[in-house]
This record gives structure tokens, sequence and C-alpha cells, in this order.
């Protein structure tokens, strides 16, 4: 039988082996259980997908996500595309207005609406998906493997569901597609990015309480949050930058 390497942070090691958890039974559910959804994800998403059946060929994906979706299935549509690209997910995110990866985005000081923008910009399409008289049905290559991304995002992040901020993540993460290019330009490197979601999501429960015990404007309350968890990482980065800067210079 074929030996993987796992490795562990110190202190997790050190915890396994003092309560003696089965590290090898463990890995290999877990694993399982990745294979299955990446391989069913590429399945959806090399293949013909209509905007009425989302339900069915995208389960873990939450109803917000597959309405981001569904907006960018219609747009890539009324564009005449000949697949659905990375740029049409955006778009379609940014449409949507309402989705966790726009307060992450806002954080992080990209303004989505100069990212929307920017796309228009490009308007050469992806490669890869194309088919037939409904083309647009298919997803470019980039955006199947933005898709795949974010269900592999959201299986690190220990998540049974696949989000808007996982498909930011996807988005970002994807070397080639033109919304990971319009991203990054903006300045949503991708640890970076991981490291505002992480902080969102952990915020989440407290920002309810505070929402529900106060009359704030959630979507203000929702990026002060994210802001508050994340500004001392932008700064932890800047101060590295400063330490590398001059030394690159010798």
């Amino acid at each position: 039988m074929p030996k993987i390497n796992v490795y562990l942070p110190d202190e997790l090691a050190e915890a396994v082996k003092e309560l003696g958890v089965p590290v090898s039974a463990i890995c290999q559910r877990a694993l399982e259980q990745a294979v299955r959804r990446i391989t069913a994800i590429r399945q959806t998403a090399l293949g013909e997908l209509g905007a009425d059946d989302l339900s069915g060929r995208l389960p873990l994906f939450t109803a917000r996500a597959r309405a981001v979706i569904k907006l960018a299935i219609d747009q890539a549509r009324a564009d005449d595309a000949p697949n659905v690209g990375t740029g049409h997910l955006l778009a379609g995110m940014v449409a949507e207005g309402e989705n966790l990866a726009l307060h992450v985005l806002q954080a992080i000081e990209i303004d989505p609406a100069q990212a929307r923008r920017d796309l228009e910009r490009h308007t050469a399409p992806e490669e890869g998906g194309a088919g037939g008289a409904e083309a647009s049905a298919h997803f470019s290559s980039p955006a199947a493997g933005a898709l795949e991304l974010a269900v592999t995002e959201a299986t690190a992040l220990g998540h049974n569901y696949v989000g808007c901020e996982h498909l930011l993540l996807g988005l970002v993460s994807e070397p080639d597609g033109i919304a990971g290019q319009v991203l990054r330009a903006l300045g949503a490197e991708p640890r970076l990015t991981r490291r505002a979601v992480t902080a969102a999501l952990a915020g989440y429960v407290h920002l309810r309480a505070q929402t529900t015990s106060a009359a704030t404007d959630p979507v203000q309350a929702l990026t002060t949050a994210v802001q508050r968890q994340v500004q001392p990482l932008i700064a932890r980065i800047e101060r590295l930058e400063q330490r590398i800067e001059p030394a690159s210079d010798q």
C-alpha cells in the first residue's frame, strides 16, 4: 500500500501522539471525501450545465453561491460568449451584491465595483469549454479550475459547503483566468485573501450578536469586523517587506 507523509504542527503532533489518535484511518476518510468532492465538481465543471439544474449539479454549493453561478451563466449568454469564464463568475459575484466575498474584498480595501469596471477592459474569451449552440452552458478551462479550487479551499478549511468566499479564493488562486488577473492586480494576493476569509468566518458569530443588539448597518459592521482582524496581518506583511527590500538592493 502506498505511503503518504502528513506534516503536522509540533503542538498538534504531540497531542495526536498523547491521545493515540488513529491518524491513518482519519486521513484515509478525509482524503476519500476530498477525492469524491473534487471528482464531482470536475465532472460538473467540464460538462454542460444549465442555469435551471444547479441545485442538483452543485449540491455542496450554498444557495447564494449557486445564485452567483446562475448570474454568471446568464451574463455569458447575454454576451454571446463561447463559454462561462472566470470574469463572468466575478461579475456574477458583484451583481449578487450581498455575499461574504464582497465584504472580504472591501475589508482588504478592494472596491468590488472597481473590479467589475476592470473586467470590462478584458474582452477576449478564455480558452476551453466551448461546445455547440449553447456553448455558454460550458465553463472555460480557467473557470472550471476556479470551481475546483473553491471546493479544495472549502475542504482545506474543514467546511462541508462551498460558499462565495470559497469561490473568491478559487478565482484569486487560479493562475490563468481573467478574474484572478484583475483581483491580484487590485491587491487580492491569495494568502492575504485566505486570511481575510478566515477572519471573516471566525468573527461571524460575534457580528451576529453585535447586529442584533444594536441598530447597526450589517454591511458596514461586517466590513469593520473583518478589517479589525485583517489589518494586523497587513501591517505584519508591510513590516516584512520593509525588512526584505534593503537586502534585495545589495
